[in-house]
């Protein structure tokens, strides 16, 4: 009883806190807009302090998602919405190095992360119009793409399909695993000034999402990256990162983001940490990036 009691505690704790303004770090930054249409790759040049450009992903259609392989100096990343259910396997540089097939549709793929076991979950959770009842997270081994288990879900507080403008707070790009639980982060089409965290356990079956907290994020959330120790939650937006500290997952999800701008980077959708210091980004324009803190 004492563990469902502080259970319950907890996560009422988070949902009575209030959003923290996100701060913004000045830093020199590119005036180049990118403005491109999507599904036509134009490489972003970009002047950001403490980001630099290491490759290009030429042999991925819209990069829309970035995880670890597992193995050092490689990740695994997919196409966005429209594009083949295909892994693609890259090197640090961009280099293609597999393309793996995986056996089930893509409705729209907008994230993927990798369990301390090496089952990668893909969030085919894009909901552009709100309007989507078939969300799903896919799990499987890269090595046995052909074997896919889903992890289907719902949000507890949406009743309409899709809802009024205003509330249109349910498309979701930004997934990450943490301690047997997927965190699934919105991006606010209606505001663009909340990022509702909800979660779902790992394994598969259909679940009813949990609604945890609620970020105060003035952008629309594309990625989520967690590092290594915990200690540092990187929410990737167009453009922009917004960026929380804290001792573990609970604080930070308590924190004031502070927003840095990566203006000229292009539409950023991917990013995953490799040690505590380094996120690695990509763009749909085709741009990996390295970003020191």
């Amino acid at each position: 009883m004492r563990v469902v009691f502080f259970a319950a505690l907890f996560a009422g704790s988070l949902l009575s806190g209030s959003c923290s303004e996100a701060r913004t770090e000045d830093k020199p930054e590119s005036k180049e807009k990118t403005g491109k249409k999507k599904g036509k790759k134009s490489k972003a040049k970009a002047d950001i302090v403490n980001m630099n450009q290491v490759g290009t992903l030429d042999q991925v259609p819209e990069s829309s998602g970035l995880a670890l392989s597992g193995q050092p100096g490689s990740f695994y990343t997919h196409g966005d919405d429209g594009n083949q259910p295909i892994l693609y396997k890259v090197d640090d540089k961009g280099k293609l190095l597999e393309e793996i097939p995986v056996q089930t549709k893509s409705n729209d793929w907008e994230s993927i992360t990798r369990d301390n076991s090496g089952n990668l979950y893909i969030g085919d959770v894009g909901n552009n119009n709100n309007d989507r009842q078939n969300l799903v997270i896919h799990r499987l081994r890269p090595e046995a793409p052909n074997k896919v288990d889903d992890i289907r879900l719902k949000y507890p507080d949406q009743k309409a399909f899709p809802p009024s403008k205003k509330e249109r707070n349910f498309d979701c790009e930004a997934t990450l695993w943490h301690n047997g639980q997927i965190y699934l982060f919105t991006k606010d089409r209606a505001l663009e000034s909340t990022s509702k965290v909800y979660t779902v356990p790992d394994r598969p079956g259909s679940y009813t999402a949990k609604l945890l907290t609620k970020l105060a994020i003035p952008g629309q959330v594309t990625d989520a990256a967690l590092s290594p120790d915990g200690r540092r939650l990187v929410l990737l937006a167009r453009q922009e990162m917004f960026v929380l500290q804290g001792a573990n997952l609970a604080e930070l999800l308590k924190a004031t983001p502070e927003r840095i701008s990566l203006a000229g980077a292009g539409q950023t959708e991917g990013a995953v940490f490799t040690d505590n210091n380094t996120l690695y980004i990509s763009s749909e324009q085709g741009s990996l990036y390295e970003y020191e803190f």
